[in-house]
């Protein structure tokens, strides 16, 4: 099969760089339906603009592309173990070419393979069919919304809905639920696989398995059909909205399986994906591994623009940043105000965070703005190049955050999601911020980069080294300020709230 290679690697590139047709029809519903000038509406706009710029540029539309995981469906007869090889070796070549972020971490000693490659990476399902052709799927789900996933065991009692049964209207609250508590930390709006029953681990793959059903089918099952289409409006009542800034679009498609169960066990499990929801699928000729059609696309049709105007129009009202920053500066913020930082900022995430608790940091972070990301990095010409960038989840630094803003004199901290109380009392005592960037919009955040100034703690691999970047440009929200006030504790609040209307007597 001399194409199988290229023909995986034009795969896993289109699923990295094109979203879907159903994904983008339903995100554009999304924003058109938003209420113009809010916060939601603002992050829409440019989730929207950088759909378009990663078409444009073959760039990935979030820098997270997750764990790479391929369904694949043989005729019989058909070497598997010759089509996993060609799998890891495509996988391989998209990291090299910047496709894939490097995303498989040694367990054990915690270092990065640097080509996703490892023990159990990438994850291939594979199963036999009697057509003649191959059937090669794949999902790139990022660690953020991985993160939301949930599982529930029935009966049991969720925060404001009492309690849920073992029948279907249990079932409803707890994917009422799962949405709620994913919140902007999932990247709403996001998209739900559901499988009730099952035991523990095959739940978990039923539910994932979901997310390969287009938005618009409808579930050949009335029951779930019905049950699909109930999540979908309710879920959308509650306000969580784009980002968990508060707005109507909460969720964009809730696709549900039912499997039979152990008589002791009822579970409802639930595979959280994001906005940026990347699946694609192509049929292959068992002899050549050409590719022979397209699943979800049709690559002879022109992909049309997504973005309304310049992706974040400007007001005249940002603030506008240039680190170091003051703390006067920070205090003089407050939650909902609009910045574009331009000048050094760096990146940190997990391993610079647990790093700092033990060492003195290798830059000078007093007055710093410090970036909760994982970027997909090239060198070209001997420089190195952001090809993707945008916010990781924050919550994973709640630890952490405090002590290094007091140890080290941060002032602004970004990423995506919110922080807790912990994080929160910093800010206020030692003047400090924290800017929600918009998740996934990876191509908009790179081209903010004007210059990689350096690199350090890059034994911690690409995405967890700490990168000196200089941007111009770079916008975000205030979402917690050093007053002591949290956008997203009142949204969480808020949608609490809703969620315990949505009960049925």
């Amino acid at each position: 099969m001399e194409f199988l290679v290229n023909s995986l690697l034009e795969l896993i590139t289109q699923t990295s760089t094109n979203l879907p047709p159903d994904v983008r029809a339903a995100m554009s519903i999304a924003a058109d339906q938003e209420t113009p000038g809010t916060q939601s509406s603002q992050a829409l706009d440019i989730i929207l603009c950088n759909v378009d710029m990663a078409v444009e540029d073959e760039g990935p539309i979030c820098q997270d592309t997750g764990m790479p995981t391929f369904v694949v469906h043989t005729p019989v007869g058909v070497n598997q173990i010759h089509i996993k090889k060609a799998i890891k070796e495509a996988v391989a070549e998209a990291t090299r070419l910047g496709k894939l972020r490097p995303n498989s971490v040694d367990s054990l000693t915690g270092k990065n393979s640097g080509n996703n490659l490892g023990e159990e990476t990438p994850v291939v399902h594979f199963e036999q069919w009697e057509q003649e052709e191959i059937e090669v799927k794949l999902i790139l789900k990022g660690g953020g919304c991985e993160n939301k996933n949930i599982q529930y065991s029935v009966p049991c009692n969720l925060d404001h809905l009492g309690r849920a049964d073992r029948n279907l209207e249990g079932v409803r609250k707890c994917i009422l639920h799962a949405v709620w508590q994913a919140q902007g930390q999932g990247c709403a709006p996001g998209a739900l696989g559901v499988c009730i029953g099952s035991d523990r681990a095959h739940g978990y793959a039923l539910a994932k398995g979901q997310l390969f059903r287009t938005l618009d089918d409808v579930n050949p099952n009335p029951e779930l059909a019905k049950l699909e289409a109930e999540i979908l409006e309710e879920a959308n009542r509650l306000g969580v909205g784009a980002m968990g800034f508060g707005g109507k679009a909460s969720l964009i498609g809730c696709k549900i399986a039912a499997a039979n169960r152990l008589p002791a066990s009822f579970f409802v499990s639930v595979a959280y994906d994001c906005w940026a929801f990347r699946r694609l699928g192509v049929r292959l000729d068992a002899a050549t591994g050409a590719i022979t059609s397209w699943l979800y696309r049709d690559p002879e049709r022109a992909v049309e623009k997504m973005a309304r105007g310049e992706g974040f129009p400007l007001s005249g009202r940002e603030v506008v940043l240039t680190p170091p920053l003051t703390e006067a500066q920070m205090r003089a913020l407050k939650v909902g105000d609009v910045v574009l930082i331009s000048g050094e900022m760096f990146t940190g995430r997990d391993n610079v965070h647990a790093y700092l608790m033990k060492n003195a940091p290798p830059v000078d972070l007093n007055g710093a703005a410090l970036y909760h990301c994982g970027p997909v990095m090239l060198q070209e010409g001997g420089e190195w190049k952001v090809k993707a960038a945008g916010p990781t989840t924050s919550i994973r630094e709640e630890p952490y955050q405090a002590d290094v803003i007091k140890r080290y004199g941060v002032r602004a901290v970004i990423g995506k999601g919110g922080m807790g109380k912990k994080t929160l009392d910093a800010l206020r005592e030692f003047g400090a911020v924290y800017l929600n960037g918009i998740g996934g919009a990876a191509q908009y955040y790179a081209r903010t980069v004007e210059k990689v100034l350096g690199v350090s703690l890059l034994e911690f691999g690409i995405p967890e080294a700490m990168w000196h970047l200089r941007v111009k440009g770079f916008a975000a929200i205030v979402t917690m300020d050093a007053h002591g006030n949290s956008l997203h504790a009142d949204v969480e609040q808020a949608t609490g709230a809703v969620l315990e209307t949505l009960q049925k007597v």
